[in-house]
């Protein structure tokens, strides 16, 4: 394979790296307008953060002492932005390098650029509107013309679908989710797998609840998602959310969106959950949960705990930048819109 730094290879990339920086310009004059102060965040963090299937990069810190203790570089630098928001910040965005391991594909890069901003004291369903603005926004940068994926095409400046998880289900494979979702919030992993077996999908016995339900989401909804025009995907069931606030008006579900473009997933957004003992206990789940299925767990970070308890009501979010990019340029890898793509 040709290799990105060819001066050939990088002349055919270089427009499509010229509009990545067009775009993100334009994104930053949008929050300067809005009253945002851009931040920029550590990546070394005593914790890369606390979601079961999320894969940080280990290393170590040497102090003056010659004492090596373990850190890890972030998945996100939503803990160090919380903090901000604990110290008194009200609107900060980010555009912070990230770290994934296990993650390398068409759509995702070990190291990315994610844009991340937070609104203190206003509601999450601000922050879809922020999302349709942007994907205006990104689409103009380029031209006007619409979002494209492969052969999936989205209207940047259609009105935007909002879809609840449930009626997603409902609606793309034919299973009534809440059914398998008891009143407190648990759920019931053996109601599930009959749904989805019915169906026609695998499910074996040591699946879990949130197994099936993110194989129902892959397989039979997110095919369906962002075509012609962007989709919300909105109200998530409580126990795949662990960082966002219950719902008002059903505990079994929660202030959490994605949004979609051309079947690609494009931002994650909360009503974010201010409770440490709440937060705590999660975090404890869900490294239970990494621990049953990889062998490994991660450490809380204890600071962003104590810093919680200081967090005013928010909402935040994180977009894939670089997928936002390939979107609106056409690109079909991420590596296309990556100044130095990571090597191997």
């Amino acid at each position: 394979m040709t290799p990105w730094w060819n001066a050939t290879t990088h002349a055919d990339r270089r427009p499509l790296l010229i509009t990545r920086n067009r775009i993100q310009a334009a994104l930053r004059g949008w929050f300067a307008d809005q009253g945002f102060t851009e931040v920029d965040t550590a990546a070394l963090q005593v914790s890369p953060g606390n979601e079961a299937h999320l894969h940080g990069f280990a290393t170590e810190a040497i102090g003056n002492d010659a004492v090596a203790r373990p850190m890890y570089l972030h998945t996100s630098p939503e803990f160090a932005m919380k903090k901000l928001l604990a110290a008194g910040e009200t609107r900060i965005a980010a555009f912070a390098h990230v770290w994934r391991n296990r993650e390398r594909g068409a759509l995702h890069s070990p190291e990315f650029t994610m844009l991340e901003w937070y609104r203190t004291g206003e509601d999450y369903t601000v922050l879809m509107e922020d999302c349709a603005a942007f994907l205006r926004l990104a689409a103009r940068v380029n031209g006007g013309g619409p979002l494209r994926y492969r052969d999936r095409t989205c209207d940047a400046f259609a009105e935007p679908e909002r879809l609840g998880v449930a009626e997603a289900f409902q609606r793309h494979a034919g299973i009534d989710l809440l059914a398998t979702i008891n009143a407190d919030g648990t759920t019931d992993a053996d109601a599930l797998r009959a749904a989805v077996t019915g169906i026609g999908l695998r499910a074996v016995a040591d699946d879990t609840w949130s197994d099936l339900l993110s194989r129902v989401l892959v397989v039979k909804v997110e095919p369906h998602l962002g075509h012609g025009r962007m989709t919300v995907l909105d109200r998530y069931p409580a126990a795949e959310a662990a960082l966002a606030r219950p719902a008002a008006d059903d505990p079994r579900l929660a202030e959490r969106f994605e949004l979609y473009a051309c079947g690609v997933e494009l931002a994650n957004g909360f009503g974010e959950l201010t409770n440490p003992a709440e937060q705590r206990r999660r975090f404890g789940l869900e490294m239970d949960e990494k621990q049953r299925v990889y062998g490994e767990r991660y450490p809380l970070d204890e600071d962003f705990l104590a810093a919680l308890a200081h967090m005013p009501p928010a909402s935040g979010i994180a977009l894939g930048f670089d997928r936002l990019v390939m979107l609106a340029t056409g690109a079909p890898r991420i590596d296309d819109v990556i100044w130095t793509p990571v090597a191997g």
